[in-house]
């Protein structure tokens, strides 16, 4: 009995984590505003590695459509410059010697839709990670049967596992539609 229970925690921490994911990759799709997430996944070469721009620089927002990067280095202009025209995040950086700044351009209808197609693709991501814990959390616990655990114990589990999933996964959809709403909100 103590064991399903530990089982049951173990699901519940892994689909926490997943919904934590979740969130971290939805912050990095931008909705209109400038916001220093939208360059977390920017990674700069510093000495011979790939390290995250946010630990060689500041990043700020001086307003909602600007981002400004003070790097740590004056030396490492020319390669933050590069990293993030490599990144793909369709930003222009303008360097003045002391700052690199990034103007963040409106959002069109069309790359609005784009990003909610990336939204629910980031979405299914999330469930099928819910339903992956689900399916190895219930081969865990059937795995009980054979140690002696009583099999009306093993189904309550299980409803118990899927009473879980089925709630992660109606957080996932509220945080995808929360997203999309302020994508798509001009």
């Amino acid at each position: 009995m103590e064991e399903l229970e530990l089982y049951l925690e173990d699901c519940k921490d892994s689909m926490e984590k997943a919904l934590k994911h979740l969130t971290v990759e939805l912050s990095k799709i931008r909705a209109g505003r400038a916001s220093p997430v939208m360059l977390d996944g920017v990674m700069v070469e510093y000495y011979g590695s790939a390290t995250p721009l946010s630990q060689i620089s500041s990043v700020s927002t001086p307003d909602a459509r600007t981002l400004t990067i003070k790097p740590f280095e004056k030396g490492l202009m020319n390669e933050i410059e590069k990293a993030i025209r490599n990144s793909n995040l369709g930003l222009n950086p303008m360097n003045n010697g002391e700052i690199i700044m990034l103007s963040v351009p409106a959002l069109t209808e069309e790359r609005r839709r784009d990003l909610t197609k990336q939204v629910r693709i980031e979405g299914e991501h999330g469930k099928v990670s819910v339903r992956n814990i689900r399916k190895d959390t219930n081969e865990e616990i059937k795995k009980l049967l054979k140690d002696g655990v009583a099999e009306d114990e093993v189904k309550k589990a299980e409803e118990k596992v899927q009473k879980l999933t089925d709630s992660y996964i109606v957080h996932v959809d509220q945080y995808c539609e929360k997203k999309e709403k302020e994508i798509m909100t001009v």
